[in-house]
């Protein structure tokens, strides 16, 4: 167990005083209220958060901070083993070997001499997966979609639920047809936009195109090899980078974007632009 006082910035914790750190924090007599209460589910939501944020300290290239949350998302980890082990189901070491032989076993072109060229382009890490599925009595009676986790951002679970479908040939042989789709699925929103707002299902089949306009969007990120997310992310940052430009050339006359006309933040938009293309 850590002694009671901290460990002098020279001295280093190790992984095994992380885990007893959160063994004492679970204890049901003496450790913290909240994290004995605390269960899977509940824990959940702040291992996604978690890794969103190991994404953007990276998107932002702050090493920095991608150390502290590296390590915000390692006791995620630790914290569902801790109760895991407390349900007397597995412990942090078999989460260890677990991935370590995950990654032997999917890799024979690394670690057991298997052909490089060979693995890499006869699809046989979806083989190695399938037959995982196969050992842990997974049968093929579902959909090969099924697994494709629902909890992913929409973006990516429609790249990857695309992924899947073409991997078995469902998939347009160019991005050409793909572009044509995403200009189909506008004509399709534009009429549902311009159709008759009384009726009871407008709004949701506005909403029904739009997201076949994002789904198909998805597609060409997929065919062009881009990630939507990470795209997106891009396009996000340059919006308040741009927003930000006018807040301060507005901030220098006194004024606010409230105090401004659409034209005038236009045309300080265009400036900030043009400054970005020159830089």
């Amino acid at each position: 167990m850590p002694d009671e006082r901290a460990k002098p910035p020279t001295e280093r914790y190790t992984l095994g005083e992380l885990l007893s750190i959160m063994a004492r924090l679970r204890d049901p007599e003496t450790g913290c209220p909240w994290d004995v209460q605390q269960s899977y589910a509940s824990i959940a939501p702040y291992t996604i958060e978690e890794a969103y944020e190991v994404a953007d300290a990276i998107a932002r290239d702050d090493l920095d901070a991608l150390k502290e949350e590296l390590g915000d998302l390692l006791l995620q980890v630790v914290y569902h083993a801790q109760m895991a082990s407390e349900d007397e189901r597995f412990g942090f070491a078999d989460v260890v070997d677990g991935i370590a032989r995950k990654m032997i076993r999917r890799h024979p072109h690394v670690f057991a001499g298997a052909d490089r060229e060979q693995f890499l382009t006869a699809g046989m890490w979806q083989h190695i997966k399938d037959e995982e599925k196969a050992e842990r009595g997974v049968t093929a009676q579902g959909s090969r979609l099924d697994d494709v986790p629902l909890v992913l951002p929409a973006l990516t679970r429609a790249v990857k639920l695309q992924t899947r479908a073409a991997d078995v040939g469902f998939d347009w042989p160019s991005l050409g047809p793909v572009l044509e789709k995403a200009e189909e699925e506008i004509a399709e929103l534009k009429a549902a936009i311009e159709g008759n707002e009384g009726e009871k299902n407008h709004a949701q089949r506005v909403a029904e195109e739009f997201g076949d306009l994002l789904f198909v969007m998805a597609n060409i990120a997929r065919h062009l090899h881009v990630d939507p997310e990470a795209a997106l992310r891009g396009a996000n940052a340059k919006f308040v980078r741009r927003f930000g430009s006018i807040e301060a050339a507005l901030a220098k006359d006194g004024r606010k974007p409230e105090d401004a006309t659409l034209e005038e933040m236009d045309q300080l938009w265009d400036e900030a632009k043009a400054d970005e293309t020159k830089t």
